[in-house]
């Protein structure tokens, strides 16, 4: 993806959470609503989040250096994952304990009965228009990709963090109107403690699975299967290359992607020609595949015996 698609989301996700938060913290003040508590962690949370991404995406655009050979490109992985921390425990934990407080202890909403109400409807007008920037930006890359796919697949994690951050909010934005809704219509505190209470395990699901999709690429993640058949397709289209003995992809960022492999050389060619022609197969993987910038190619004559036995030979693919 264009990582300045995925900024244009990120600012915008940012002004609408942060004009968000501050009406919803206005609201809490006047009317004491556990729901507009939650909901306004929640905003300054997602103005948080959006910072950090921000962050990263700036921190990643530094220039390589002995200690860090391959760049900054995973930090906005980095970033990303503690976005799904600081979401889970200040955003979530934070409305399961407001939920548990104002259970035990249940306050109608008295004074200013309007005002949730109406900050609430503002509040899901502003997030449709970050969640459709979100949208927006995510279509130009997905293609006909599905949703789950798109989020599960992406190299970049911004455009998946602000899409689940923004679905979260209008979900959340929606249950913290039905505990407000109810809590005015029977006079019971307890619908608006129920409301926080779904907002915090609304929130803490997110996190997770935040959490769980960006520590994979922290750990590191190869390319997929369609990027894997068009650079075994560039490799083996020149005549210097027999065959592909074995071959490793790793993101080393998400516009940036290393590809190792061992190939076989025709037994009779000289030095001269084999570097030639490791030069062709680099260009030819670069045309197919521009994210792929460090290309390691090495070699070899083929010996059946020999790749059958290789370790390495099990491993011809990485994980996508």
């Amino acid at each position: 993806m264009s990582a300045e698609g995925g900024t244009k989301a990120i600012v915008a996700a940012l002004l609408a959470n942060l004009g968000i938060a501050v009406t919803k913290f206005v609201a809490f003040i006047l009317t004491g609503s556990s729901s507009m508590l939650a909901e306004s962690i929640h905003s300054v949370a997602d103005s948080g989040n959006q910072g950090l991404l921000l962050l990263g995406g700036k921190r990643s655009r530094r220039k390589a250096t002995p200690q860090h050979p391959f760049g900054y490109g995973r930090d906005r992985y980095i970033y990303a994952f503690i976005v799904s921390i600081v979401l889970f425990s200040i955003g979530g934990l934070f409305a399961l304990y407001e939920g548990y407080h104002k259970w035990s202890h249940p306050e109608p909403i008295i004074k200013y009965q309007w005002v949730p109400v109406a900050v609430l409807v503002i509040a899901i007008v502003l997030e449709s228009f970050s969640f459709r920037t979100a949208i927006v930006e995510s279509n130009r890359v997905r293609g006909n990709t599905p949703w789950i796919t798109f989020i599960r697949r992406a190299k970049a994690p911004e455009l998946p963090v602000v899409l689940l951050e923004d679905l979260g909010a209008l979900v959340g934005l929606v249950l913290a109107l039905i505990g407000v809704g109810m809590t005015l219509i029977t006079g019971l505190g307890r619908w608006d403690a129920a409301g926080t209470f779904a907002i915090g395990i609304l929130l803490v699901a997110i996190a997770i699975i935040l959490a769980i999709e960006t520590k994979s690429l922290l750990l590191g993640e190869g390319a997929t299967p369609e990027d894997v058949r068009a650079i075994e397709q560039a490799l083996l289209a020149g005549s210097g290359v027999e065959r592909i003995i074995h071959m490793k992809t790793l993101y080393l960022g998400p516009e940036e992607l290393l590809v190792a492999a061992k190939i076989a050389v025709p037994r009779s060619e000289h030095a001269a020609e084999v570097a030639a022609h490791i030069d062709q197969a680099e260009t030819r993987i670069r045309q197919a595949l521009p994210i792929a910038r460090v290309i390691y190619l090495e070699p070899d004559i083929y010996r059946p015996n020999a790749a059958a036995s290789s370790t390495d030979a099990t491993a011809e693919r990485a994980p996508a």
